[in-house]
C-alpha cells in the first residue's frame, strides 16, 4: 500500500516526554513529506497550542492541515482557513458548569487563544505552562461565556474522574461526544465530532482514500481516527484497550515509535525487513 497521509497525535506520541520532537522523528516527517505525503497534526489542544509544531514541521510549505481541540477544527496550514469548525453553545455549557459543581470536579473551557476556568488548579496551571495559553480566573464561570465554545474540559484526580466519566456518559453520550484526553482531563465537543469524523471529513476534501491514511496516537481520544484509518496504530507507551483495536502496536514516543512506523510503512526503510 502507498500511504498518501499521516495523522499524528501530539502528546505521547509525535512529542517525547519533554514536549520536543526527537531530531530522528523529525527527519523522518521531512522525508515522507518531500515524498508528497500529508502530515497532519491531530490533538486536543487548541489550535495556537499546535502552532510551534505546525512551523517546526514545515507544514504551511508543504501545504498540510491541523485538526485541534480533537477535531473540533480543522485548519489549512497555507492559508489558515478553518475548513471545519464546531462548537458548544452558551446553554450547554452552563449545563456542563452545574454537572461539574455537582460531581465536584473542577471545569474549564477556552475564548480566543484563553484558557478561562471557574477556579484555578494544579490541572488548568499545567495546561497553561505546556501550551502557552494564558489562564483566566472568571468568579463568574456562567456569565463569563456569551458566545459558543470549541469545548469544555472537566478535570480531577484521575481516580475520581474515572468515576464521573461513567456517570456522565451514561447521562450525556447521546448529547455531547465525551472522550478521556489524559487521566486527570474528560472533555466535552460537538456530538459525532471526534478525531476520526475530522479525518473523514478532510480526505473527502483531498480525495484521498480511508485505505491510504496512517493514524497513529496513544489516548482514548485517538482511538476512533485509529479505528478510520487504514493503517491505525497505537504507541508503546499507549493503554492495553487501545493497543488491542490497533492494526500495529508501535515502540513509545521516547523511543521513536512515529519514526519506525514512517521507516517501515512510508519511506520502506530495508533495515525493518531483516
Amino acid at each position: 500500500m502507498t500511504y498518501k497521509m499521516i495523522v499524528l497525535d501530539l502528546d505521547d506520541t509525535l512529542l517525547k516526554n519533554d514536549h520536543t520532537i526527537s531530531p530522528k522523528t523529525k527527519q523522518a516527517l521531512m522525508e515522507a513529506q518531500q515524498k508528497g505525503v500529508k502530515v497532519v497534526l491531530a490533538s486536543g489542544r487548541a489550535t495556537y497550542a499546535m502552532e510551534k509544531y505546525r512551523k517546526e514541521l514545515q507544514l504551511l510549505e508543504n501545504e498540510s492541515y491541523i485538526l485541534s481541540y480533537n477535531g473540533a477544527k480543522i485548519i489549512n496550514c497555507k492559508t489558515n482557513e478553518e475548513l471545519f469548525s464546531s462548537g458548544l453553545v452558551p446553554d450547554i455549557v452552563r449545563n456542563l458548569y452545574d454537572v461539574s459543581c455537582r460531581e465536584n470536579v473542577y471545569i474549564h473551557t477556552y475564548v480566543g487563544d484563553s484558557i478561562v476556568t471557574a477556579k484555578p488548579n494544579q490541572y488548568n496551571e499545567k495546561e497553561s505552562r505546556i501550551t502557552g495559553l494564558p489562564l483566566i480566573h472568571e468568579e463568574n464561570f456562567v456569565q463569563a461565556i456569551q458566545e459558543p465554545v470549541v469545548k469544555v474540559v472537566m478535570m480531577e484526580d484521575p481516580e475520581k474522574l474515572v468515576l464521573v466519566e461513567q456517570t456522565l456518559k451514561e447521562e450525556l453520550s447521546e448529547h455531547l461526544s465525551i472522550t478521556r484526553t489524559k487521566p486527570y482531563f474528560l472533555e466535552f465537543i460537538e456530538y459525532g465530532v471526534t478525531k476520526g469524523s475530522s479525518i473523514s471529513k478532510l480526505i473527502d476534501l483531498l480525495g484521498i482514500k480511508r485505505e491510504e491514511v496512517i493514524a497513529i496516537g496513544d489516548s482514548y481520544n485517538d482511538l476512533e481516527m485509529i479505528e478510520f484509518a487504514g493503517l491505525g496504530v497505537a504507541m508503546g507507551n499507549a493503554p492495553d484497550e487501545i493497543k488491542q483495536k490497533a492494526d500495529f502496536v508501535t515502540e513509545s514516543n521516547e523511543n521513536e515509535g512515529v519514526a519506525y512506523v514512517i521507516d517501515r510503512f512510508i519511506l520502506k526503510k530495508h533495515s525493518y525487513y531483516n
